[in-house]
């Protein structure tokens, strides 16, 4: 079966959904917790402070325990009742303020120590994240939506986020609260203690119940916001086309259904939560009741004083709240370790193109091309370029022309390195790209699009894409250069007139001279032109050919144009067809061999304005 342009880019349907479905090999938890190593000073100080607080909260009851039974429920002698009991619960009081004053001491470092910690290991986290998607080739992104990739950066990153600030730290405290708890209560009655633990069976099964449901509940809703995340991003971005086709209606139902499946997700995580309190709670009721019942008769019989009896009490309140936290925290934890699945499994994708270990030093390159039979698909063996060989001297001004999907823009993307080729090999100035390092490359390469992608800012910020050694003056200059200025200096700020994401607020001539400037100011000694004259209004064409024509000086100039009006007075030019160069020449010698390119062109004489528009 014939493939179409959509699959050869990103790959077979059934390709793009198993590279959508690839799951993390390896113990999450163990390497998340590998995040925390550099902090470990302010984690063992937490530890110590949760050790601390936690010794507090079992102390309190014991505090009144001794008073009511010392000082209020006590054998004392007459004379010796009215001020020697005052004080005995004065003193109770003074150490139950101390206690309470010390638990809120333990508890307020011990929140800010993690959460300054969650913050520090988060922060770099994502920092690290996205400097890896950075690293990424092209072939990442065409297989891959946005919406995805920005999921993983804050929705997955926020969830682990609660592991480091709150998650660990409670499922630690909670852990050493509930043994604390069995230990005074066996230490202070074990058959009462025994009467309190009745009900842990009924407990201990709701608890997996609960976290069985809650985490596939979770891993549900996770699924559907990063679906529904996917789609907003691509939508938002493609919005002038829905409203040019009047897709509104359409694309609010197909938003809807979406946004419906995520609250049912959601609300079947709430009812879960919803049933699981209540009926720990009246768990924790019922054994209230019955230690209440034993102990009213132990205290009857003599067996167990009032203020034990007060102690136990407060101790199987407090018993189940831990319990409680425990199963939303090991829930919690569960689908922050599925977070953590997806950014590791997006940390661990290898870079299909790296560069080597010791690369070969360009400095400026002279920009000499050469293509050494190469052959390239971005997919199998479906070849998008067949054997092409074809050498460019520096200076040289090049373009490449032919049909749709012919692999003109291709060998635009090949010579950048943004794609590896399976046969030949690419040099530049005699040295293969493969053994020079990429970042070197690419500053050697400006490339000027025709869809130019403008960022929010300002104009000057765009121009010089965050490189500090572009001086303001050096800017101005190349906005001079290539006609840019013209509209600059007209705009209320200048260069520092405020845009808009993708340049909505300018008109496509200006976006294309801001680009033009960009490319100038950047002083690369290879220009690619990708369509770079295509799609302006007619008010700045005249200044755009002029542009084009300063920018091309001394430089190795490759462009791609549908127009070929606008190639005409290339050095070279080259046509391609199904991937293989048929012919190439100048414009007189290509019409005098009445060929593949003679026919291009009477076609688009025979059109009304002369012209062609298409994308490669």
């Amino acid at each position: 079966m014939k493939q179409t342009r959509k699959d050869r880019l990103f790959g077979s349907a059934e390709g793009r959904q198993a590279a959508a479905e690839i799951h993390y090999k390896g113990n999450a938890l163990l390497r998340l917790l590998g995040y925390a190593r550099p902090h470990w000073k302010p984690l063992l100080v937490c530890l110590l402070v949760v050790l601390a607080a936690t010794a507090l909260d079992l102390f309190r009851p014991l505090i009144l325990r001794n008073a009511i039974d010392t000082y209020i429920t006590g054998d004392w002698a007459p004379g010796e009742m009215a001020d020697a009991r005052f004080a005995g619960v004065l003193r109770a009081a003074g150490l139950y303020l101390l206690c309470l004053l010390g638990l809120f001491l333990c508890n307020r470092t011990q929140f800010w120590l993690m959460q300054k910690t969650g913050q520090d290991v988060i922060e770099g986290m994502r920092r690290q994240l996205f400097a890896h998607v950075e690293s990424l080739t092209m072939r990442f992104f065409d297989l891959t939506p946005v919406g995805k990739i920005v999921t993983r950066l804050t929705n997955d990153v926020d969830a682990i986020n609660d592991v480091f600030s709150n998650v660990l730290v409670r499922l630690f405290k909670n852990t050493v609260k509930i043994i604390g708890l069995m230990g005074v209560m066996l230490a202070l009655n074990v058959r009462a203690a025994l009467v309190a633990f009745a009900l842990m069976p009924v407990v201990a099964a709701l608890t997996y119940l609960f976290r069985k449901l809650s985490r596939e509940a979770y891993q549900i809703t996770r699924s559907r916001l990063t679906d529904l995340n996917t789609y907003l991003s691509e939508h938002l971005s493609g919005m002038k086309i829905i409203q040019l086709f009047g897709r509104e209606k359409m694309k609010m139902d197909e938003f809807r259904e979406k946004n419906d499946g995520l609250f049912r997700a959601g609300w079947r995580e709430l009812m879960i939560a919803a049933l699981f309190r209540p009926g720990l709670y009246l768990i924790s009721i019922l054994a209230t009741v019955l230690l209440e019942g034993y102990g009213a008769g132990q205290v009857l019989g003599g067996l167990m004083t009032i203020g034990t009896l007060y102690a136990f009490i407060e101790y199987i309140e407090s018993f189940f709240q831990p319990i409680q936290e425990l199963a939303e925290q090991f829930t919690t934890l569960q689908s922050a370790i599925a977070s953590a699945e997806k950014i590791f499994t997006l940390l661990d994708t290898e870079p299909l193109i790296t560069d080597p270990k010791e690369p070969v030093p360009l400095g400026r390159a002279k920009g000499r091309i050469e293509f050494e039979h190469v052959w390239f698909a971005y997919s199998g063996e479906d070849w998008v370029l067949k054997d092409v060989s074809f050498v460019i001297e520096p200076g040289q001004k090049v373009a490449f022309v032919g049909a749709t999907g012919a692999g003109k823009s291709s060998i635009l993307n090949l010579i950048g390195r943004y794609y590896d080729i399976q046969k030949g090999r690419i040099l530049i100035d005699g040295h293969d790209i493969r053994s020079l390092d990429r970042s070197e490359l690419r500053a050697s390469i400006g490339q000027v699009q025709q869809d130019v992608f403008i960022f929010t800012g300002d104009i000057e910020q765009n121009i010089r894409l965050g490189n500090e050694e572009i001086t303001r003056k050096q800017v101005r200059e190349a906005a001079v250069e290539v006609n840019a200025a013209r509209f600059i200096d007209q705009l209320p700020d200048g260069y520092q007139h405020p845009v808009t994401e993708r340049g909505s607020t300018l008109s496509a001539g200006q976006r294309q001279l801001i680009s033009f400037a960009r490319a100038l100011a950047h002083d690369p000694s290879i220009l690619v032109l990708d369509e770079a004259t295509s799609n302006i209004d007619t008010e700045t064409e005249q200044w755009i050919q002029e542009a084009v024509e300063r920018l091309m000086r001394g430089r190795t100039t490759i462009m791609v144009a549908h127009r070929l009006s606008t190639i005409q007075h290339a050095d070279r030019i080259i046509v391609m067809h199904h991937g293989r160069i048929r012919e190439s020449g100048s414009h007189q010698e290509l019409l005098a061999l009445n060929g593949i390119y003679k026919k291009l062109y009477q076609l688009q004489l025979s059109e009304k304005g002369g012209t062609a528009h298409g994308n490669d």
